[in-house]
Parts: structure tokens; C-alpha cells; sequence
């Protein structure tokens, strides 16, 4: 017997709702259910089978029929499927899986004697808002998973090489929902050919390494010192020159050391930094001691 929600699949939700409105169960909890687990794919398949599916998400079973030439598979749905099983239990990643490719169908055409599904991404993310504000999804899943959708094409090409800039512009694209798209990026992978598997894991791990320290460089660049120039050369006295220079890479080293301290420590500090540098010698005195 399938997970509770397949129960009474053979009848719509609505009819179900109409006989029993305390039971029948919410068509975004039924299609929960079905996601959910450490294995969807067997009950996902029996909701295709059923025919249940094509009445929650009438445009999955028609994947069927398309045939993938890049995943060669039988068709879109196996490959889909097959994704939709190799996700966490996370529901936003699931359901991203199950919709990621669900705009084939519609975006399909033949070019050069080849198969091509143009921006399928793009079209994709829109029908995926539509069918999960149906389904009565919230707000929250409808506009995370939409993302991914329109997301999850965005790594191809990466093994080509890919600048900074680029790597920069596909974090800041994804935003909260960058470690979900590496994710469903990994999980949409289903080839046979284990050289080529794990040559995508390895492309993954690699572009994950260049966010990681393309944040931290980024990050180093935006810091400055408590004592910006101008106050570093009035409470030392000096002017322009490379000693200020210095005395901010000084400053700026303290505070990733230490952290924020208070502005009378960070002028001590400056003051025996300055005495050291000089050999011992007592520092000019700044403008405000002088009367």
C-alpha cells in the first residue's frame, strides 16, 4: 500500500473534498507526501502510474513522451524521476527536481537535425509559480522553488571556465538559495558513465571552493581600520607619506586579530606600534596636545 495520501487517487481531490471535507487531504500535502522519504521514486511512480499525478501536475506525466537527447534516457519523466530520487529529504530541492525540466515539452524544437529545448529554464520557472500557487503552496516555496527552476540550467558551461566575475554574478544570482542550487545541480546528473559523474562532482566542488574564496577576498577588501587616514596622521602628527600607508595595514591587521576595540585602545595601540617603528623613540606629539 502506497503513503496514505494516494489513498482514493482514483477520484479527484475535489470529489474527495466534497464527500469528506475534514479528511481529504490539501492537493500540495498529497504532493508532499508523495515527495517525501528517503525514497520518493516509488511513490512517485505509482502516482504516474495512477494517473493521480496528471490531475495534481498534469504537465509531469506528459514528459513521458519527450525524449531527452542530452540525458539519454527513455524520456524526460525517467530522467526527472531519477533526479527527484537522488535529492535530500528537502522539500524546495525536490520539488525543484520535479519541476526543473518541466517546460520541455513546451519549449521543444529542432534545429540543425538535433533536439534543442531553448530557455526551457526560463519558461519552466513560470508555469512552476503557476502550478504551486494551485496546488496552494505558500508564498515562501512558491518564490524559492520558482527560483531554482529558472536557476538550474545557470552551470552549464562551467568546465569551460568560467572568470571571477562570473562565478561572482552566479552567487549573487542565487542568494539564500545558493547551497540548494549546487544541490539540485549535483542531484541533475544521471548518466551511467561514472568518468562523467564524477567529473560534474568535481566541477561542483570546484566552483563551491571559488565562491568560498572569492567571498573571503571580497570580504578582506571591504574591511577598513577603525582610524581612517586623516585621523591617523592628526593623532600622530605627521602628514602624507608612506608611514600612514602603514599604519593602516597596522590598524586593519589589529582589528581581524582582535576584532572592534574601544578608540582609546585602538590610539594605544597605534601610539606603541609608531614607538616601535621609530626604535624606541617617543612619538611627535599629536594636535591636540599641543597648547
Amino acid at each position: 500500500m502506497g503513503p496514505p495520501a494516494l489513498v482514493g487517487r482514483g477520484r479527484s481531490w475535489v470529489d474527495r473534498r466534497l464527500d469528506d471535507p475534514m479528511t481529504a487531504t490539501a492537493p500540495c500535502d498529497e504532493l508532499t507526501a508523495i515527495l517525501s522519504g528517503p525514497d520518493p521514486r516509488p511513490a512517485l511512480w505509482e502516482a504516474i502510474d495512477s494517473g493521480r499525478m496528471a490531475e495534481l501536475v498534469p504537465e509531469l506525466p506528459a514528459l513521458r513522451m519527450e525524449q531527452d537527447p542530452i540525458h539519454r534516457h527513455k524520456d524526460v519523466l525517467a530522467h526527472t524521476v531519477a533526479v527527484v530520487g537522488k535529492t535530500p529529504d528537502d522539500l524546495v530541492v525536490r520539488l525543484a527536481a520535479l519541476f526543473h525540466d518541466i517546460a520541455k515539452p513546451r519549449t521543444r524544437s529542432y534545429e540543425h537535425g538535433g533536439v534543442t529545448f531553448r530557455h526551457h529554464e526560463a519558461v519552466g520557472a513560470r508555469m512552476t509559480r503557476r502550478r504551486l500557487t494551485e496546488l496552494g503552496y505558500p508564498d515562501d516555496i512558491v518564490n524559492d522553488v520558482s527560483e531554482l527552476v529558472r536557476l538550474s540550467g545557470r552551470f552549464k558551461g562551467y568546465a569551460e571556465g568560467w572568470s571571477d566575475s562570473a562565478v561572482r554574478r552566479y552567487a549573487r544570482d542565487a542568494g539564500h538559495l545558493l547551497g540548494r542550487l549546487n544541490t539540485l545541480v549535483r542531484c541533475d546528473c544521471t548518466t551511467r558513465n561514472r568518468g562523467k559523474a564524477e567529473a560534474l562532482q568535481r566541477q561542483v566542488d570546484d566552483l563551491e571552493r571559488r565562491i568560498a574564496e572569492l567571498a573571503e577576498a571580497d570580504r578582506r577588501a571591504a574591511e577598513r581600520p577603525q582610524l581612517d587616514g586623516e585621523a591617523v596622521m592628526a593623532h600622530l602628527g605627521i602628514g602624507p607619506g608612506p608611514a600612514v600607508g602603514e599604519a593602516l595595514r597596522f590598524l586593519l591587521d589589529l582589528k581581524r586579530r582582535e576584532g572592534e576595540l574601544p578608540d582609546d585602545e585602538i590610539r594605544r595601540r597605534l601610539d606603541e606600534w609608531w614607538l616601535s617603528r621609530r626604535g624606541g623613540a617617543a612619538p611627535p606629539p599629536t594636535h591636540a596636545d599641543v597648547r
